[in-house]
């Protein structure tokens, strides 16, 4: 079931981020993407705890990531793992140009 979940949220072209609302580094995460004018319907803030499978969704990702933690940020296909990985691409400008070649700014 987990691995069907993410695996349909993951999606070319998307931003993907799998959050724990509570979580700080989450919110902050989200403070970030909400910045750049992504298209609507392109950045989906997957909240893992408004399932009954938390537990197996961090289970999966740790084995696609080789980390259980929050927030997952995915661009397209390609994970950038956390928010501090967010937060390096931001500061460099990269942020922006691998949006822009996703195809998901406005």
């Amino acid at each position: 079931m987990a691995q069907e979940f993410v695996n349909c949220k993951i999606q070319p072209g998307k931003v993907v981020v799998f959050i724990k609302p509570t979580y700080p580094y989450c919110r902050r995460t989200q403070e970030i993407l909400s910045q750049p004018p992504i298209k609507q319907g392109l950045l989906d803030c997957v909240d893992i705890t408004a399932t009954n499978h938390t537990n197996e969704i961090q289970d999966y990702l740790q084995q696609l990531m080789g980390a259980r933690m929050e927030p997952q940020v995915f661009i397209s296909k390609d994970c950038l793992s956390g928010r501090s990985d967010l937060v390096t691409v931001q500061q460099s400008g990269e942020l922006l140009m691998w949006l822009k070649q996703i195809g998901a700014l406005q």
